[in-house]
């Protein structure tokens, strides 16, 4: 079941640098938010708010619940969280590395749980199962990431950038892949790129982030038609320069 994600006011410094300056989200059950910024701008640091990577000031949320009422463990285990690099642990193999979750959780068949979501992210389990994550290509490490994140059904996903390493032809074909999972098992996902045309692809709302806030925060279609600070226009600009019909409403 997807859970809702909500963080208000939130404040955090990393020694005298502000990262984030009273920031407010809401990822209703089931959409995807994606947070769009330059790097420093503090999507990242927002991001690990909800799994408690960062413990900052404000209100975070989960399903309702107060983040920091709750174990870093136990929290971490109802949601997916796909880091830049993967994170795949490289001395396992890949069916190890996908069922860690669900070990930790105490599903009944793991392996089971981790081979339907190797068949969920379009990798067959006979094929790569044995593999270790050297034996694997970049796209390919990251379908495997993203399995893992999947494996235990949770009701949120985290992803950090989870595009952003692999070439032109394989993150396409990756951004298809993760749009159909999301559509087919409606999870909420909170989504961090610097990639404007990439949110716009694979989100419902954008959150414009820049220098610790929010510059603006709504549908895909009203930040790309109606940019609400000169910021956001001239990110808009630049990632949709020479695709003016795009963003013409008629």
């Amino acid at each position: 079941m997807s859970i809702p994600l909500v963080a208000r006011d939130v404040r955090y410094r990393f020694d005298d640098v502000v990262a984030l300056d009273g920031v407010t989200i809401e990822v209703p059950a089931g959409r995807c938010l994606a947070l769009v910024g330059e790097s420093g701008s503090g999507k990242t640091t927002l991001l690990r708010c909800f799994n408690r990577l960062v413990d900052a000031g404000g209100l975070v949320q989960v399903d309702g619940i107060d983040v920091l009422s709750q174990p870093p463990v136990v929290l971490r285990r109802r949601l997916g969280y796909v880091p830049q690099n993967g994170g795949l642990l490289p001395h396992w193999r890949v069916l190890r590395n996908v069922a860690l979750v669900p070990t930790l959780v105490g599903l009944r068949d793991p392996g089971a749980a981790a081979r339907a979501a190797l068949s969920l992210v379009g990798l067959a389990p006979d094929d790569f199962a044995s593999r270790f994550p050297h034996e694997l290509s970049g796209g390919q490490r990251q379908r495997v990431a993203l399995a893992r994140a999947l494996a235990a059904r949770p009701g949120a996903i985290l992803l950090d950038e989870p595009f952003g390493a692999l070439d032109a032809i394989t993150r396409a074909d990756l951004q298809a892949a993760f749009s159909d999972v999301r559509r087919d098992l409606g999870i909420t996902t909170l989504l961090v790129t610097h990639d404007l045309s990439e949110a716009a692809r694979l989100s419902d709302e954008i959150a414009v982030m820049r220098r610790g806030r929010i510059e603006q925060c709504e549908s895909v279609g009203r930040v790309l038609r109606e940019p609400a600070t000169p910021y956001v226009s001239a990110l808009v600009a630049r990632a949709f320069a020479g695709y003016t019909e795009l963003l013409d409403p008629s």
